[in-house]
């Protein structure tokens, strides 16, 4: 009788140790896959998205950084910017219509220019001779202070080119 209670009692051990190291290894699989998802968000949060490092840059920058090259690019740019609600629709849209009114680029003109085509696709073409996909820049609160602070320098300088 006590030998078969002893038995009993090593079966139940050895099983809950079995049980034990399997749920172990159950949560490591787990553990192991998140790891791997999170990595594969970052690494595709990265190519999509500029780095802190550059947004930062971009920022500090000067308004040279962030200026349009030409008065085509900052009309599209102004384009972009009230369709994605990144400044003042009102002033946006009536600065930009003035802008292509002084440019002579009606609708006909607009559709072949590709400086313009370019800005309301959110192509910045800087007056460093860059070019900056606001589109594509990431949606972190850095590169969102980034779209608004390019949206602002563009919408002042049609503002200065029609004064």
């Amino acid at each position: 009788m006590k030998f078969a209670k002893r038995l009993l009692c090593t079966a139940v051990i050895s099983s809950t140790l079995f049980t034990g190291f399997a749920h172990a290894a159950s949560w490591q699989d787990t553990l192991s896959s998140a790891a791997g998802q999170l990595s594969q968000n970052n690494s595709a949060s990265q190519q999509g998205g500029l780095s802190l490092s550059s947004l930062t840059g971009l920022l500090n920058g000067g308004n040279q950084a962030l200026s349009a090259g030409t008065m085509n690019n900052a009309a599209g740019i102004m384009t972009w910017c009230a369709k994605n609600k990144l400044s003042s629709l009102t002033n946006t849209e009536n600065v930009k219509n003035q802008v292509l009114d002084k440019l002579g680029l009606g609708t006909t003109e607009q559709k072949q220019d590709t400086n313009y085509l370019e800005g309301i696709q959110g192509m910045l073409n800087t007056k460093n001779g860059e070019q900056l996909n606001l589109s594509n820049i990431g949606n972190t609160p850095l590169a969102e202070k980034v779209k608004s602070k390019a949206c602002d320098i563009v919408l002042k300088q049609g503002v200065n080119f029609l004064s």
